[in-house]
């Protein structure tokens, strides 16, 4: 278990969360100097991603003073428990689990749960969520942000699910806090392909986009 905690300081520096879903250990190896070379600073593994756990303790190992690594796709305890013993340093799930976010919050652990009405956002919040995940995100789109942004202006929102290079600019002009991307980050093609120099030119691309230089 690794006791490095989750930094603030470097998740800041480029608020986006890479989610990998579906990519064994042996393609995660070769994409990880990429992303970091590129400025990403933040990675979420899926718990229902083959090896998962293994995952996660090579980024740690790896790259402890470059990554947040966590866990995502979190629904059970079973899943925390996982996660936990792997070291994540956050938590992130598709759903409002009270049982999960409670038990975050009580060991320190940031957690991003899933939600989608403003009902759903503020009892994640009220429950202690260190930011809430809007998914699905492309459903909605960027106003949704934005509206649900007026009167719950304290809570900080990640839109996650369709947030790609092209509409990424028009979230955080509606008030995102973060981004949680995965496959329009992770792209399939290029890792098929094992094109690890063009995925390091995407990865540019959209930390360039991000911090608004493109």
């Amino acid at each position: 278990m690794n006791d490095k905690k989750f930094s603030w300081e470097l998740f800041d520096k480029l608020p986006v969360i890479g989610i990998v879903r579906n990519l064994g250990l042996e393609d995660v190896i070769q994409i990880l100097p990429s992303y970091v070379q590129a400025g990403l600073t933040t990675i979420e593994i899926t718990m229902n991603t083959e090896g998962a756990e293994e995952i996660i303790r090579y980024a740690l190992e790896h790259y402890p003073e470059h990554l947040n690594v966590g866990a995502g796709t979190v629904c059970t305890k079973k899943d925390l428990n996982k996660a936990i013993e792997a070291g994540a340093q956050f938590i992130v799930t598709p759903i409002v689990r009270r049982k999960i976010i409670r038990s975050c919050v009580k060991n320190e652990l940031p957690v991003f749960p899933g939600a989608f009405t403003p009902t759903e956002i503020y009892k994640a919040w009220s429950l202690g969520a260190s930011m809430v995940k809007v998914f699905p995100a492309k459903t909605v789109g960027a106003d949704y942000i934005k509206d649900v942004k007026a009167p719950l202006n304290q809570i900080k929102l990640i839109p996650t699910g369709g947030v790609d290079i092209d509409n990424i600019e028009s979230f955080k002009k509606a008030g995102a806090d973060a981004y949680g991307v995965g496959g329009p980050l992770f792209k399939k093609a290029l890792i098929k392909e094992k094109d690890w120099a063009g995925l390091k030119e995407h990865f540019i691309k959209f930390v360039e986009k991000v911090r608004g230089q493109a």
